[in-house]
């Protein structure tokens, strides 16, 4: 009988061994499959790149002072002195570092501080590129006296000799676009309208070239800046001007372009494209084409953008085009942009002749990793409403996005975007495991506290019971709907986003209102999200709770439980998450915008910004991981005082204590870290931002808490003799011995008999303990 008895001991021990093992095995496959996909399936060609050029998916990434495919040509012009000669003969020099192709720079030589612009650049010089050599241009010197103001005041009344200072000093003074206000970009633009309307003003190419500059500059000013109502007029009157001006002059600055050609007599139509931008970021005047005679729009796909005008009654005039590299100038009251991306605008106009339709073709540059097309909307700029239109323009869509207007000035194709969400893969083996065995597990702990409580001689253990009970909850709904339904379309792969909107509606030309779209709402996710930050909330509360009871039970055990403790902890423990989650759903959800409060990725809450950061005012922080954080650091206070006072606790004077085995001191206080949730700090470890570590602690994390709800079962049901004594009658085969876990108890003699010093400290069986001072009952 012993040995039969023995045979079985082991057989348990076999079996929970096994389990253990299966699931750490799952976790060290799963880990290198990972590990193993991640480093096989992102390689790429060897590529050999020069001058700290980085290889990524076999291609150089040069740093911006070179280009080329490996990263071979010179991108900047060497550090350079220039000499001048001033009015009264004296030679003075202009030190300029190395400058960028395509950038300026400015000299280390400033203006007196006692004057208008003190401790400004006195000059500024640009890097142009010749052929495929870097040169620098003559540089702008600034009259150290005048400003923006002066300018304007001078610029009406200016004679021809006068306007290349003018336009040299305004140049200068908006070299700096990251300092530009609204009122300095008001009174830049006026400038330059001024002197482009001056007669003949193209004839002199060196003012053309500094306010094309200025212009230029002025599009790289801050976003912000360009909201305000005041500036519209100002822009508007500026891109109408250099429309005529766009009929005589060629010019390529950094964020516009002109092309100007005569009509031949015989043209029927002219043609401008503009190649895709190399990784220098700057228009290139060799991208830009302009050609005669054509019968429709480039097919090639390097093409970013075309305009096709179609001539009527030719009188040999003469045809310009403008491109803008931003929208800046075009704040649109109804189209909001969001997204980082630019939209480019461009302008033909027709000088002696008609047009009978315009055709164009946009091939936008995004991050199509990040970002898929959802639509567009081919518009015009109207004047007379400052603002887009759509009227006398219609869309189509092959390998470009495609427009035919009626009009014939600053076009666009305004688009909108949705992200391409990494949604969660479904969940793996370990969790399904881990899960469904803690299922199993809280159903049984639950069943085993309701149906004995008269074996038990007791009430029901509620606050055990509304423990399992929440967690059993969350975990039902964990492994049934965190993943969210919008993933089962998309997915994670590009091909069914290309799919989903390959073909989308290209006859409704209406005016879209965002360049950024949410996917298609979920309330189910919503709400999934909403019962999964309750129910989690709930269990940890329940924790926080179950110590509290432990203390009491434990370490203040002459004194009886407050009155009502049941009831008490019932309202705390169901009602403070009902408000913690009810608050932040107020806060953060509003119609149309649920992943202020929850993520796409998963039905979770929302913890990241749109730049894929952890966000500070997202709810996980405030609802979700502070209030935990604070209700572990309780537990784990308890957890501390429990071991160290009661479980660990030595008494030479006690026999009992000598002969209490080391493995049932550590099953004692692996029940309490179970029961009080100590292993969730685990989480947090999960926030290290380093991918691999991240990943080690996510499977830790999910072998500890997954299967946590059949740890209780383990330690608080299985171990119990009742438990045993039932399973025994039932399975007689299974019947096992007991082995008694005993904690430390008082007897005190309260008789004038019996002095304190006399008061008896023995251990008690676990038989007792589970029965009297446990998680497993409450007496009223």
């Amino acid at each position: 009988m012993p040995l039969l008895r023995w045979n079985r001991r082991v057989l348990v021990g076999l079996t929970c061994c096994a389990v253990t093992v299966t699931l750490w095995t799952l976790c060290i496959w799963q880990l290198v499959t990972r590990f193993k996909t991640e480093t096989t399936g992102s390689v790429s060609p060897p590529c050999s790149c020069l001058n700290d050029g980085i290889c990524q998916d076999g291609a150089c990434v040069c740093p911006e002072e070179w280009v080329g495919p490996l990263c071979e040509l010179v991108n900047f012009c060497e550090a350079s002195v220039y000499t001048e000669s001033t009015a009264g003969g004296l030679l003075k020099n202009f030190t300029f570092p190395r400058i960028v192709v395509g950038r300026y720079s400015h000299s280390a030589e400033k203006c007196e501080p006692d004057t208008v612009n003190g401790n400004r650049s006195i000059a500024i010089r640009m890097c142009t590129r010749v052929g495929t050599i870097p040169t620098l241009q003559r540089p702008h010197v600034l009259n150290c006296y005048e400003n923006l103001d002066s300018l304007a005041s001078q610029v009406e009344t200016a004679d021809f000799s006068n306007i290349s200072a003018i336009a040299s000093s305004t140049q200068i003074l908006t070299s700096m676009p990251d300092q530009l206000t609204t009122q300095s970009i008001s009174t830049a633009a006026n400038i330059a309208v001024n002197i482009l309307r001056k007669p003949n003003i193209s004839t002199d190419s060196q003012v053309s070239a500094s306010v094309m500059a200025t212009v230029s500059q002025l599009l790289d000013a801050n976003e912000t800046e360009f909201n305000h109502n005041n500036l519209s007029d100002v822009t508007a009157s500026l891109t109408r001007t250099m429309e005529e001006f766009s009929l005589t002059s060629n010019i390529t600055q950094s964020n516009i372009a002109i092309q100007s050609v005569p009509l031949k007599l015989n043209s029927a139509s002219i043609l401008f494209s503009a190649q895709k931008d190399t990784e220098l970021g700057y228009l290139l005047s060799t991208k830009l084409e302009v050609q005669q005679n054509v019968p429709g729009l480039s097919e090639d796909l390097n093409t970013e953008v075309q305009i096709l005008l179609n001539i009527m009654n030719n009188n040999s005039g003469r045809a310009g085009f403008f491109l803008y590299q931003n929208s800046k100038f075009f704040k649109s009251r109804i189209y909001k942009s969001h997204g980082s991306f630019s939209k480019r605008i461009v302008s033909g106009n027709i000088d002696g002749g008609r047009t009978s339709g315009v055709e164009l073709a946009f091939s936008p540059k995004y991050n199509t990793s990040e970002l898929q097309l959802r639509d567009h909307a081919c518009v015009f700029w109207d004047y007379a409403i400052n603002d887009w239109s759509t009227i006398g323009c219609t869309k189509g869509r092959d390998q470009f996005l495609r427009c035919k207007c009626n009009h014939t000035t600053n076009f666009a194709v305004l688009m909108t975007f949705q992200i391409k969400y990494k949604y969660a893969k479904p969940l793996e083996y370990i969790s399904y495991i881990g899960i469904g065995l803690s299922i199993a597990g809280l159903v049984i702990t639950m069943l085993f506290q309701i149906f004995t409580r008269k074996t038990r001689k007791s009430s029901i253990t509620w606050m055990l019971v509304s423990l399992c009970f929440s967690m059993l909850t969350f975990n039902i709904l964990f492994i049934s709907g965190i993943e969210n339904r919008n993933a089962r379309i998309y997915g994670s792969d590009t091909t069914r986003y290309d799919q989903q909107y390959q073909a989308y509606d290209t006859t409704d030309n209406t005016l879209l209102t965002s360049d950024l779209v949410d996917p298609p709402a979920d309330p189910w996710c919503t709400a999934v999200a909403v019962l999964l930050h309750y129910f989690l909330l709930a269990t940890f509360l329940w924790t926080a709770l179950n110590a509290a009871q432990l203390y009491l039970l434990l370490l203040r055990a002459m004194q009886p439980l407050p009155g009502r403790f049941v009831v008490t902890m019932s309202v705390v423990g169901w009602g403070i998450p009902a408000m913690v989650v009810a608050i932040t759903f107020g806060v953060t959800y509003r119609e149309g915008n649920a992943l202020n409060y929850r993520q796409e990725e998963f039905c979770w809450l929302a913890a990241l910004d749109e730049n894929h950061n952890f966000s500070m005012e997202k709810p996980m922080l405030w609802s979700f991981l502070l209030p935990v954080a604070l209700i572990l650091l309780f537990n784990f206070i308890i957890f501390i005082n429990i071991t160290v006072s009661v479980i660990w606790r030595d008494n030479k004077n006690l026999t009992r204590n000598k002969k209490d085995s080391f493995m049932k001191r550590v099953i004692s206080t692996i029940s309490i870290v179970v029961v009080l949730g100590i292993t969730w700090t685990v989480g947090y470890l999960m926030l290290i931002n380093q991918e691999e570590t991240s990943l080690i602690f996510s499977y830790v994390f999910c072998i500890l808490n997954g299967t946590q709800g059949l740890q209780i079962c383990i330690l608080y049901t299985f171990r119990s003799p009742i438990f045993k004594k039932k399973v025994s009658e039932v399975f007689p085969v299974l019947s096992m011995p007991e082995i008694p876990v005993y904690l430390h108890s008082k007897i005190y003699y309260v008789s004038r008999a019996h002095l304190a010093k006399h008061s008896k400290e023995t251990f008690r069986p676990s038989r007792t303990v589970s029965e009297d001072i446990s998680l497993s009952t409450l007496s009223n």
